[in-house]
């Protein structure tokens, strides 16, 4: 593979980053904060549009793995195709409507939208690492090409929605000295504009916008640089595996399923974390005016450390590599117990070192476990799908429950949307978010990975026993 091509391939999927990283970060305070719905709701439009994403994986699947091959390819009419609607629906995602009734079917919709058809696109994109070459080594380097550039559109969908948006969460009433307003009605104070200010939203239709743009140049980019290839191990005589019967296969496979049920906890980590961290920096940290720094901190280190990450696991093993996704734990308990300042930007340095490893491995684990399969099953063909849609599912399915408990948590214990102080319950609650969750399913998902069977000797073996099939 060509260098040109690793960074075209790479860039195909950075616009999928971008928009994702904006929704992860700031869609929930927006949902609260500018569109004014209760955290109830606002836990089943993001409940609802992860699990209606997830849902679409194995859906998408399905009847990619049924597509036949075109003069682009197989995948790439899916990803062109999907993109022109996915631009659309992130737009109006972002759009305070007029109406109040009929708000959070507005956001519940469009948010659907968009999960099941980023879906459309992330699937073929991402099995597309198979199509590029049949050399490990060369996979490998592509997949860190695409997981760089993929953090790098998290931190520019961070940077550019963080810029632009800020000043519909920065208020004066908010940022007086706590000592002069002991009263306790300060905590009732609203500390935002109202909804019905068209300033209050137009930044982020705004910010939207500018990301549609980022959307259609990476796409574009993608198509004109990147050739799909066809499968280069499957013989005329091979048949597709049915879709049903791979995805029993798949589920039976143990290195799979090991690799999935720990990535599953541990992106669910990452996504509460990145859903509730200006949530906290705004309300329990006192870091209102620093959360889009800190953010864009956390993902300049992502980006920095996936080279570094990638030739870690090259010179000591993928699974020795994940012990890099433990390093944000201490840290992320020293800030739930010492919100400082200095420590907050600390923190989030190491947390990008953690996030990094945590999106680059899976990614390059899974083209391992799929070549493993096709050792074990030498005469199907089309299961590549199969395995990328159904572990995209699991791993949205998984951040969709989580989002939707953190947000009804919010619910439960009073938050009070617009307002510069939160009652104590609140704040707990949202420490608990970031510290003491996120700790727990990464400490559970790096266990199960000590059990993933796949080893540096394996990989060499089956790469020569792939050799020797094709």
């Amino acid at each position: 593979l060509s260098i040109c091509g690793k960074i075209c391939y790479a860039i195909g999927g950075a616009p999928n980053q971008v928009a994702g990283s904006a929704a992860a970060f700031f869609l929930q305070i927006y949902l609260l904060d500018i569109a004014h719905i209760t955290p109830f709701h606002a836990s089943l439009v993001l409940f609802i549009g992860k699990a209606s994403g997830a849902v679409t994986d194995p859906v998408a699947g399905f009847f990619i793995s049924k597509s036949r091959w075109t003069k682009i390819g197989r995948l790439m009419p899916w990803m062109l195709a999907c993109t022109p609607f996915t631009v659309v629906s992130y737009f109006f995602m972002w759009y305070v409507p007029p109406f109040v009734s009929g708000r959070v079917a507005w956001y519940l919709t469009f948010y659907c939208l968009f999960q099941a058809l980023t879906t459309l696109f992330q699937v073929p994109y991402s099995a597309l690492t198979m199509f590029l070459s049949t050399d490990q080594k060369e996979r490998d380097s592509a997949t860190a090409y695409r997981m760089t550039m993929e953090v790098l559109g998290t931190l520019i969908g961070a940077a550019l929605q963080g810029q632009i948006v800020a000043s519909a969460h920065v208020s004066h009433h908010c940022t007086v000295n706590s000592s002069v307003n002991t009263n306790n009605s300060w905590h009732d104070t609203p500390g935002f504009p109202d909804p019905s200010d068209p300033l209050s939203h137009q930044v982020y239709m705004i910010a939207a916008g500018v990301i549609g743009g980022v959307y259609l140049l990476g796409v574009v980019i993608l198509f004109l640089g990147v050739k799909e290839k066809d499968d280069p191990y499957a013989l005329n005589s091979d048949r597709a595996i049915p879709f049903c019967k791979g995805l029993g296969l798949t589920m039976k496979h143990g290195p799979y399923v090991k690799l999935t049920a720990s990535f599953l906890l541990i992106s669910t980590a990452v996504q509460l974390e990145q859903s509730n961290f200006v949530l906290f920096c705004t309300h329990a940290a006192d870091l209102r005016n620093h959360f889009q720094y800190l953010v864009v901190t956390i993902l300049v280190s992502a980006a920095v450390s996936i080279p570094f990450w990638q030739k870690f696991l090259q010179r000591f093993g993928k699974k020795c590599a994940a012990c890099g996704i433990s390093w944000m734990i201490p840290f992320a308990v020293m800030l739930v117990t010492i919100p400082n300042l200095i420590l907050a930007y600390f923190v989030a340095f190491t947390s990008g070192l953690s996030i990094a490893a945590s999106l680059l491995l899976p990614w390059s684990m899974l083209p391992d476990v799929v070549d493993n399969f096709r050792l074990q099953n030498p005469h199907g063909k089309g299961h590549e799908t199969i395995f990328y849609s159904s572990y995209v599912f699991f791993t949205k399915m998984s951040a969709g429950i989580g989002l939707g408990i953190s947000a009804a948590g919010l619910e439960f214990t009073g938050y009070k949307a617009g307002i510069c102080r939160q009652s104590s319950d609140v704040i707990l609650t949202l420490k608990i978010l970031i510290g003491a969750v996120p700790a727990i399913l990464i400490l559970a998902g790096l266990f199960i990975l000590l059990f993933y069977p796949i080893t540096e000797e394996s990989r060499k073996e089956t790469k020569l026993a792939l050799e020797e099939l094709r």
